[in-house]
């Protein structure tokens, strides 16, 4: 069995000084690429228009009718209703667990779960994905109105 060994480098996570230094190690990454980046927090993107067919080595580059980035799932229309209905769904499998596990349904209980659980996943990028249909609000207003009759 492996044994632990203690690291004496890096920043501890959830350190103050942990996004700065972050910045700083990571700041000169995009020095003599010569296209566009795209960078949020930890992760970034290489982004760069195609006109003509392209290929990586001897692999073709395959497009995606749907592609998800930074968890919200974009399809090639732009067309965001997948994405509320995931959310959605998630919610709705958040709250049958709160709904199943919690003796009270009380105010002082429901609601604190409820904004910290539920609607945390809904609001998650929300202006990126914001609902574009009538049907997608109605979604999500059918999640808001099942945690308000879960409050007695």
């Amino acid at each position: 069995m492996a044994q632990w060994k203690l690291v004496m480098s890096g920043v501890p996570q959830g350190s103050i000084l942990g996004p700065i230094l972050f910045n700083i190690f990571t700041n000169d990454i995009d020095s003599g690429i010569e296209c566009t980046l795209s960078k949020f927090a930890n992760d970034t993107k290489l982004c760069g228009a195609v006109d003509m067919l392209e290929r990586l080595g001897d692999k073709w580059i395959e497009s995606s009718p749907e592609e998800k980035d930074l968890g919200i799932l974009v399809d090639e229309k732009l067309d965001m209703s997948h994405q509320c209905a995931l959310a959605v769904k998630k919610a709705n499998y958040i709250l049958g667990h709160i709904k199943r596990s919690m003796a009270s349904r009380s105010r002082e209980v429901i609601l604190p779960l409820y904004t910290t659980l539920v609607r945390f996943d809904l609001q998650y990028c929300i202006q990126l994905w914001g609902p574009q249909y009538k049907k997608d609000m109605d979604l999500l207003e059918q999640v808001q109105r099942r945690a308000t009759k879960m409050v007695v």
